[in-house]
């Protein structure tokens, strides 16, 4: 219901003609977005077995997990002097994930993957053309992960494990109309690692830690208020 509340506003405030202003003061109150673009996690295993990508990440090749990203965002901007500075934050979810029949034996199954992120920062931007925004951004960002196992012998269990990071990221923010915009942007995300210690189990991953990053690009639609 949100998505399409956001969709019927964006749609009016398109058909207004878009402001030629080069200041600072085309950016600024309060936003409201939707997100999506790519996510891709990855994960170096410092232990003996990462669910779900164990021949992916034992080696440290640091290959990820790709998948879509989707979410909304909400922020506040205010000009000062010839530049923006703006608070925000965000709520993401991802497709991204790995599952491996077997991992550790016949009828054996693991699973790794992104789920829900939460996200607030402030960013910094400056107007580098009439109706465009050049800025970066960086704050705490707080995503959970399912660490998911079945032995096949009567042990399964599902680890949810959250995580505490650090983003930072860039991008360009684009003035579609009066009150509307469009933005692309990356960014990179850092976790603390994740631990989990199991014993009494035919699952051989006791006491490993999978140390977790995060590479985005995605594209956005806003309205401002």
């Amino acid at each position: 219901m949100r998505m399409i509340i956001l969709g019927a506003a964006l749609a009016a405030g398109v058909s207004t003609p878009a402001l030629a202003q080069t200041d600072g003061d085309a950016f600024t109150g309060f936003r409201l977005e939707a997100l999506g673009g790519y996510d891709s996690t990855n994960a170096d295993n410092d232990g003996d077995f990462s669910p779900g990508t164990q021949d992916r990440f034992d080696d440290g090749s640091g290959e990820g997990l790709d998948g879509f990203l989707y979410g909304i965002g909400v922020g506040y901007d205010f000009a000062v002097g010839g530049a923006v500075l703006g608070i925000e934050g965000e709520w993401t979810d991802s497709t991204a994930g790995e599952t491996d029949d077997g991992a550790f034996g016949a009828g054996s199954s693991a699973s790794f993957e992104a789920e829900r992120d939460f996200y607030v920062g402030a960013r910094v931007g400056v107007p580098v053309a009439s109706q465009a925004l050049l800025y970066a951004k960086g704050g705490y960002t707080n995503a959970r992960f399912g660490l998911d196992a079945d032995d096949g012998a009567g042990f399964a269990q599902d680890f949810d494990a959250t995580l505490d990071g650090f983003r930072v990221g860039a991008g360009i923010e684009y003035l579609l109309g009066r009150n509307v915009y469009g933005k692309v942007e990356y960014r990179y995300s850092n976790y603390s690692d994740l631990e989990v210690d199991v014993a009494d189990t035919n699952i051989n991953f006791d006491d490993f830690d999978v140390n977790t990053d995060r590479h985005q690009v995605l594209a956005g639609v806003g309205i401002r208020f």
